[in-house]
């Protein structure tokens, strides 16, 4: 955007973007503190309020279009998708937030999902995980741990879940993220980054559900154990955790092991070094696969690459058609090909 576009935009708090609705969440979830941190987000991008749109499906994540003070479109289950790309397309000045679910975004709307991917349209998915059907009270979805019972599990699951970031990244993913609700600073920054990727970002948020999936994140969130779980990632930076910083991810052969630092003379030149711009996918999907208890969980921007978009390719097709082809308006399209008087 231009200086002097930038200079006509009037200065947005958050209070701007609060909606008169009242939130009907339950209290304690975890979809307070993510709303919360979008509206922190949207006055820091240097964008109209008017050009805002939050666009959802089906689910208790997919309220959000209520409580957020823009334009926005509550659809139907798992199109979310597929409406925010004929948004995005139709007038690309708009920045398109999707706000889904683990049920909601891998389930019913498991198609539109990969494909937004790997079209690359340029908007912004915040995927709630809580690896449970909330509003439909409690039962499992794709995200579920193989063996959780539930009302549609009594016996325990016998399917294997999803892994978000493995299937980003298999999609041809060009952005993914993961981060949780408990920790709203990670959750800006992360936003943040989004944001400003050209591209489709998908940012997976570990969610808690506190009626049907109570702590179903405990690992990763409680105080007692994040830190030895947490691997919070920074680019250019060693791949250390733990609550005393002296675990280390290193690469033996083409697997990842955890170390500890000073044992077996191993030292922090030997800990890996995070590029979340690798074009090798390898890397990044090995890290968004780790999970406890063998593994700490990558935290934070796990992947991000610059690739064509389909806004661009798009926008670059009408040009030259504009310039090639023999029709300039509509009279010459009508009077073209074989035509007659009567």
């Amino acid at each position: 955007m231009e200086a002097q576009a930038l200079k006509d935009i009037p200065l947005l708090t958050k209070e701007d973007f609060k909606s008169d609705q009242m939130v009907k969440w339950c209290p304690g979830c975890g979809d307070h503190a993510i709303l919360s941190s979008v509206e922190k987000v949207f006055p820091q991008l240097g964008i109209r309020k008017e050009d805002f749109v939050v666009i959802s499906g089906i689910g208790c994540s997919s309220r959000f279009p209520y409580y957020m003070n823009t334009y926005g479109i509550h659809g139907i289950h798992g199109r979310a998708a597929a409406i925010a790309s004929g948004v995005k397309i139709a007038n690309t000045d708009l920045s398109v937030w999707v706000i889904t679910g683990d049920g909601d975004s891998m389930a019913i709307g498991g198609n539109h999902f990969i494909h937004v991917i790997r079209r690359n349209i340029d908007l912004n998915i915040l995927l709630f995980n809580n690896r449970i059907y909330g509003l439909t009270k409690g039962q499992y979805s794709p995200t579920s741990p193989k063996g959780i019972k539930t009302k549609t599990s009594p016996d325990g699951t016998y399917e294997n879940p999803f892994n978000t970031g493995e299937l980003v990244i298999g999609a041809q993913g060009s952005f993914f993220a993961r981060t949780i609700d408990n920790n709203p600073k990670m959750m800006v920054k992360v936003m943040l980054e989004a944001a400003k990727h050209h591209g489709t970002s998908v940012v997976e948020i570990l969610q808690n559900c506190v009626i049907f999936n109570h702590n179903t994140h405990e690992l990763v969130s409680s105080k007692e154990t994040k830190d030895d779980n947490q691997l919070q990632l920074e680019h250019g930076k060693p791949m250390i955790f733990g609550k005393n910083k002296d675990k280390g991810i290193i690469c033996e052969g083409v697997k990842l092991k955890v170390v500890k630092i000073g044992e077996n003379e191993i030292t922090e030149d030997d800990i890996l070094i995070h590029d979340q711009y690798s074009e090798d996918p390898g890397m990044h999907s090995m890290l968004a696969r780790m999970a406890p208890p063998l593994f700490p969980m990558a935290m934070g921007v796990i992947r991000s690459v610059k690739h064509d978009t389909y806004n661009d390719s798009l926008d670059e097709i009408i040009k030259i058609s504009k310039e090639t082809s023999p029709l300039k308006t509509v009279d010459d399209l009508l009077a073209s090909g074989n035509t007659w008087e009567i």
